[in-house]
């Protein structure tokens, strides 16, 4: 740890054996710290017996740190003037250290029983789910553990007079949210795929593939859907379709509430192509399976959501796929085939269609297979529910309630606090949002008076290329009979702040402009029509009041096709919790 040798030049007057000690652990605490990187690299690897033994380096040596930070030797150096707090800080470092390698231990020890060698076995899906089943109170207690952690390390001084070692306590912090985040992630998962896919009676969802070249508040528009089931007998998805497999209802099958009603209309709980432009997943999971359960008479017990990125993700953990024709379908190409390249390829939307289900087909058959080999799937699926590639709900409200508390849920928080969330819908009909490039800067000046003054700044871009691309891609529904320049776009463009915010002015192009205010859950939305030529960028800025709050500010990301660049500026001058 590079923070010590500071800490070891202050020490060194006060003797040797006190600068020997020092130089001990520090030593140590270098080579903790370098096997746990070594260990991260090794990960990708899931090989399990070079992983173990470079934790086991890690563990031995974060012990020796703590065993000679914990004796009276260095408690003396702990109550010494001027070195006393960098040496409580370093005693944190290495007490953590201690117990962060002996949680990895117990998570390892859980990732060897996922190995494929080990879950294939004669009791088939059963045997899988048990021992998904058994990992979770593992990981629950590992994440508990470094609550702990955390804890006991945030309390040691954060100013030593060490810069170098301040610095390092502040990335110890940040490595165990981390770790911790990741951890209760996983735990969600397995504790949730046991009892959805079966493992105490048969399931049935309504499987929902997502297009995010046209935009909608969960990631895009269904384009395709099938009926996932899953029992002790394995998994597999059945009567795939395109989206008008799905027939609009004469009448809502789903009561979101009045400001649901006076955002999006009648018509967003009747027909499936608008049933997702609010960014809260249960409402379109309860309208899809709503839609279905009308249409069939037969009741579902929830409803997943993916996108074509989502497949990439696991394409990239199990491998490619081979279409009936011979065409290979990877990590690599999925996302540009079927969100561009098969709009150049089929003008026939009929047969673009049939292709697209067939692609989910393909992919759709490896899901037995990939389930079969939970060490390497659970990496994908925690980067699926990060990004909110994957968003599932269920009618089950124990399981509900987890979903509801993690990522992969999809929910609209409606806790207080700093928040700023921008949702674009499609309303011109293309596939242009394929296209479409994201900016959020979010600015939080300092709170007074029980108020705090805040910028949002969005900047949208409509790169489009420079090139010929099919109509379907580029028409507009929207005004049939007005000329727009092919490669324009109509996007609804909405910023949702946190509760009990008010806005005082909205700048479109550093013009003032009129927005619509509306709520949703608690929170003020502020929405308006943009219009974007061929390679236009527009910027939105809204200045807000928003109620004091120290609460980390919250940015949730619309999984679309590209990343959202997001910049935060936290000013906490006179905010408490």
């Amino acid at each position: 740890m590079a923070g010590l040798l500071g800490l070891v030049a202050v020490i060194v007057p006060a003797g040797g054996w006190s600068a020997h000690l020092a130089l001990s652990v520090r030593d140590h605490l270098e080579a903790t710290r370098s096997a746990l990187l070594q260990l991260r690299t090794l990960a990708s690897t899931r090989d399990l017996e070079p992983m173990a033994r470079m934790l086991a380096d890690a563990r031995w040596h974060a012990a020796e740190a703590k065993r000679l930070t914990a004796g009276p030797d260095w408690s003396v150096i702990a109550h010494a003037p001027m070195v006393g707090d960098g040496a409580t800080t370093v005693r944190g470092l290495a007490e953590s250290a201690a117990e962060l390698t002996e949680v990895l231990a117990a998570v390892q020890r859980v990732g060897g029983a996922l190995l494929p060698a080990k879950t294939h076995s004669s009791g088939g899906m059963t045997s899988v789910l048990d021992t998904l089943d058994a990992a979770t109170p593992v990981l629950d207690d590992a994440v508990i553990r470094l609550a702990r952690v955390r804890s006991r390390l945030a309390a040691t001084p954060s100013d030593t007079g060490v810069d170098l070692l301040d610095q390092a306590r502040g990335t110890a912090l940040d490595g165990v949210d981390q770790l911790r985040g990741w951890l209760g992630s996983a735990a969600t998962v397995t504790a949730l795929l046991p009892p959805m896919l079966g493992h105490d009676g048969p399931r049935r969802y309504f499987m929902a593939f997502q297009t995010n070249a046209e935009a909608r508040g969960t990631g895009g528009l269904v384009g395709a859907f099938g009926i996932l089931r899953a029992g002790p007998g394995g998994i597999g998805i059945t009567r795939l379709s395109d989206n008008k497999g799905l027939a609009t209802s004469p009448a809502p099958v789903a009561d979101h509430g009045a400001d649901f009603r006076a955002r999006y209309g009648p018509s967003a709980v009747r027909m499936l192509s608008i049933s997702n432009l609010s960014p809260h997943f249960p409402y379109a999971a309860a309208t899809w399976t709503g839609l279905w359960e009308r249409q069939t008479h037969r009741r579902l017990d929830g409803a997943i959501a993916i996108d074509p990125i989502g497949l990439s993700y696991l394409l990239e953990a199990i491998g490619p796929v081979t279409l009936p024709g011979g065409e290979r379908v990877t990590a690599e190409n999925v996302v540009d085939l079927t969100e561009r390249t098969a709009y150049a390829r089929y003008t026939d939307p009929t047969v673009r269609k049939r292709f697209l289900i067939t692609v989910a087909g393909a992919v759709s058959e490896t899901l037995p297979k990939a389930l079969a080999e939970p060490f390497r799937l659970l990496p994908a699926l925690l980067h699926m529910v990060d990004e909110r590639r994957i968003q599932i709900w269920s009618r089950r409200g124990a399981e509900q309630s987890l979903l509801s508390a993690a990522d992969v849920g999809g929910v609209l928080p409606r806790r207080p606090g700093p928040f700023a969330g921008l949702v674009v819908n499609n309303s011109a009909g293309g596939k242009l949002d394929y296209y479409l490039k994201r900016s959020l800067d979010y600015e939080l000046g300092p709170c007074w008076s029980g108020l705090r003054p805040t910028t949002v700044r969005v900047r949208l871009t409509n790169d489009v290329p420079d090139r010929s691309l099919p109509s379907y891609v580029t028409g507009r529904m929207d005004s049939l009979r007005l000329h727009h320049a092919v490669g324009s776009n109509l996007l609804w463009v909405s910023l949702y702040a946190g509760a009990g915010t008010k806005m005082r002015t909205a700048r479109l192009d550093g013009d003032r402009v009129a927005v619509t205010r509306e709520d949703e859950r608690s929170h003020p939305v502020y929405s308006t029509l943009l219009e974007f030529a061929p390679g236009q960028s527009r910027t939105l800025e809204f200045d807000l009041l928003e109620p004091s709050s120290g609460r980390q500010p919250l940015v949730p990301v619309q999984p679309l096709v590209h990343p959202q660049h997001t910049r935060i500026v936290w000013n906490t001058q006179g905010c408490t919790r």
